[in-house]
């Protein structure tokens, strides 16, 4: 499979003139917005906002919105891509989800949390959040064998009937006998 470079140039850009997406789907809660503060504030950026150049010239956001919202002021790293609108819109739509079907180690995470001091709160906050989530879930990934789950015995009959009348006739006469019924059009 041939595979595409599609980054074309890292720049630093003022955030405030990075455009914003007209169509990014993301929404960002107080608890994530408290959090990015904290880590930039501990480490700085570490990661490059993902943009495409305009007929105009002006970049346009395709990954991160939240980080150029919050320092508008800083010249941050953007990484410029060679994409059409319509990638854009792909990769707005994919990016995020993607890194989100990751699952976490539960002990490597502990490891982590146990071995990194965070000064902000909004960072413990959201660690906490991070060593919980894994117990939430009550198996991880498909190879721990699931709770054996109790399906009380029912005892059914179909019935294949010529047409919707003789359906709906049938139907009648069961449950004027007392049967409980549904009716099922397959």
């Amino acid at each position: 499979m041939h595979i595409r470079d599609r980054i074309k140039e890292l720049r630093r850009v003022r955030a405030a003139d990075l455009q914003p997406h007209p169509k990014n789907w993301r929404t960002h809660p107080d608890i994530q917005r408290d959090a990015l503060r904290g880590v930039l504030a501990e480490v700085g950026y570490a990661d490059a906002l993902l943009v495409r150049e305009l007929d105009d010239g002006r970049l346009q956001l395709i990954d991160g919105h939240l980080r150029a919202e919050t320092t508008p002021e800083v010249l941050v790293p953007v990484l410029v891509l060679d994409v059409t609108a319509d990638e854009a819109d792909k990769i707005l739509l994919t990016h995020d989800p993607l890194a989100e079907l990751a699952e976490a180690d539960p002990e490597q995470v502990r490891t982590l949390v146990d071995t990194c001091e965070f000064a902000h709160p909004q960072v413990e906050k959201m660690l906490d959040q991070l060593e919980r989530e894994p117990a939430q879930r009550p198996w991880p990934d498909d190879q721990q064998e699931r709770p054996e789950v109790e399906i009380p015995d029912s005892f059914q009959i179909v019935v294949e009937c010529e047409d919707e009348h003789d359906q709906e006739q049938l139907y009648q006469r069961m449950r004027k006998e007392g049967y409980r019924c549904r009716v099922l059009t397959l």
